[in-house]
């Protein structure tokens, strides 16, 4: 069993910076791939990026493509999303995913389903102003 908590959200002003962390407990996520989600007010969740489980590859939603970066550190079993250049519209509670399984390969396509996770975080909010 994996547990996810994020921590990082808050309000900021259009076009500010926020890095989310991801911390996992429970076992390693050091061999599996990891998901950031949000879901904007009123809205269904969706995908924002993933990460395969070494870090060296990246697949991002085209609403963020640019301004986000996922990062990993398997030594300290956190996972990261900075986000740049922040707009109202990225308004919403993000939540961290694992897959539970360890798999030999990672498709970006795969990895934008909700399916495609076994664990989730409890969500941390995130307000930008304009």
């Amino acid at each position: 069993q994996v547990q996810l908590v994020e921590s990082g959200g808050g309000l900021v002003q259009a076009g500010g910076s926020l890095r989310l962390s991801c911390a996992a407990s429970g076992r390693s996520i050091s061999s599996n791939v990891m998901g950031w989600f949000r879901q904007p007010p009123e809205k269904e969740r969706e995908f924002v990026a993933s990460i395969s489980y070494s870090g060296s590859r990246t697949y991002y939603a085209d609403s963020v493509k640019g301004r986000f970066t996922i990062s990993r550190d398997n030594a300290k079993n956190t996972v990261y999303l900075q986000m740049n250049s922040l707009k109202p519209e990225d308004t919403a509670v993000y939540y961290c995913a694992a897959d539970a399984r360890t798999r030999p390969w990672y498709t970006g396509g795969y990895y934008s389903r909700e399916d495609a996770y076994d664990y989730w975080g409890q969500g941390t909010q995130v307000t930008v102003s304009s």
